[in-house]
């Protein structure tokens, strides 16, 4: 189609899942993720807000560090495209979905690990 087109994703949210890494079979990283992002609004009944889901598919190096450091409840910033995919069951059933193709991310959370950690002074010692 011509013309101007821009595909082009910006979500702040929360993993629903933990990361599921995968390899193809060329060796080649991909990992999917459950993600919920909030939107909230005001009627004239009061505050509402809806979640929208939805999936997430990194690649490469980024699949492999959003295993690692990712879990249920993490909140990041994505950056990437939707994508359309559709497929074939094995009862022949047509499926399809559109999925956010991710380009870069940031962890939004506080690490856990990396709080400075306080060692314990028993009696009589002085602490360092």
């Amino acid at each position: 189609m011509a013309g101007p087109n821009l595909n082009k994703v910006l979500l702040i949210g929360r993993l629903t899942r933990d990361p599921e890494l995968r390899y193809t079979p060329s060796g080649q990283s991909v990992a999917t993720l459950g993600f919920a992002v909030n939107h909230e609004y005001v009627t004239k009944e009061g505050r509402k807000e809806e979640t929208c889901y939805v999936n997430l598919v990194i690649w490469g190096k980024r699949a492999e560090v959003s295993a690692e450091y990712l879990k249920k409840g993490s909140l990041i910033f994505v950056e990437g495209r939707l994508q359309f995919r559709k497929w074939e069951t094995q009862d022949n059933e047509k499926r399809s979905t559109i999925e956010v193709h991710v380009d870069d991310f940031q962890f939004l959370d506080k690490p856990n690990n990396v709080s400075p950690q306080k060692e314990e002074v028993k009696d009589g010692e002085e602490e360092s």
